[in-house]
């Protein structure tokens, strides 16, 4: 993130609370303007377009937002059409419901759609995505790999993301999941990059100085590969464990921030 912007990225680890006090949706509102603001939904990664979009018009609604639109990507056609995609022009917050990254990706990728929602988030929109909506930010994302099972070679497939996070890879439904192996293999074969999982119910708010603090119920692993001693991800064999040594971890709760150009958290004295 050497390119500082005027927007800010809401990330958040999916299953985020949307009957209770619901802290991550209500601070998506306040980050979007209020009541004033306009916030655009973009249901392109999931196969329920209608339900799901109903659902976060009616969360959104409830919190007293005005101004609500739904708009379904289902083809690069769609995403080429200014008469489509024209209320992303107007918006105080684009977000991107759950699904699967890689139909984010490929629909979005090189249209004017994607051009819009960068011009977006440089001009001050909030962007914002959960579960697929989150691993799809960064310029790499993870799109499969094994959950809960030690970190293993050949096992993970990772693709191109939007890009709105350099040099971070995101993976969501963290703890929960027990994702920690696929991360860790992440950062083994991209050590450049900093591993960050999103435990469900939480999220982080990155602003355009690179510094993310953290909202919700459970917590943020980082993993920071960069000055790894020792890893053999290039000698082993499919399917075999990797090893890596001085691998540097970081478990961040609610309230906490993280500084990723020094790559070192913000402590709360």
């Amino acid at each position: 993130m050497e390119e500082k912007v005027k927007g800010k990225l809401m990330i958040i680890g999916g299953a985020e609370d949307k009957e209770g006090e619901c802290v991550i949706l209500r601070k998506l509102v306040e980050l979007a303007g209020g009541q004033e603001g306009h916030i655009v939904i973009l249901t392109v990664a999931t196969e329920y377009p209608q339900s799901i979009g109903e659902e976060y018009t009616q969360i959104f609604d409830r919190f007293g937002v005005r101004d609500i639109s739904v708009i379904h990507i289902d083809s690069r056609h769609h995403a080429n059409n200014d008469g489509f995609i024209d209320k992303m022009d107007v918006a105080t917050c684009i977000f991107f419901t759950g699904g699967d990254q890689l139909r984010i990706t490929s629909l979005l990728g090189g249209t004017k759609a994607e051009e819009k929602l960068k011009e977006a988030y440089h001009r001050g929109v909030v962007i914002a995505g959960t579960s697929a909506g989150a691993s799809v930010m960064s310029e790499t994302m993870i799109t499969s790999g094994n959950d809960d099972d030690a970190p293993k070679k050949c096992t993970l497939k990772m693709a191109p993301g939007l890009g709105l996070l350099k040099d971070v890879v995101i993976d969501q439904h963290f703890a929960q999941r027990g994702r920690i192996g696929r991360l860790l293999t992440a950062i083994a074969q991209n050590p450049h990059m900093l591993g960050v999982g999103i435990d469900e119910d939480t999220a982080i708010i990155i602003d355009g100085d690179a510094v993310f603090e953290v909202i919700g119920s459970h917590a943020v692993t980082i993993l920071d590969g960069k000055n790894l001693d020792f890893t053999n991800v290039s000698e082993l064999k499919p399917d075999e464990i990797l090893a890596l040594t001085n691998v540097v971890m970081h478990v961040l709760p609610a309230g906490y921030r993280y500084d990723i150009k020094s790559r070192r958290p913000v402590i709360r004295r």
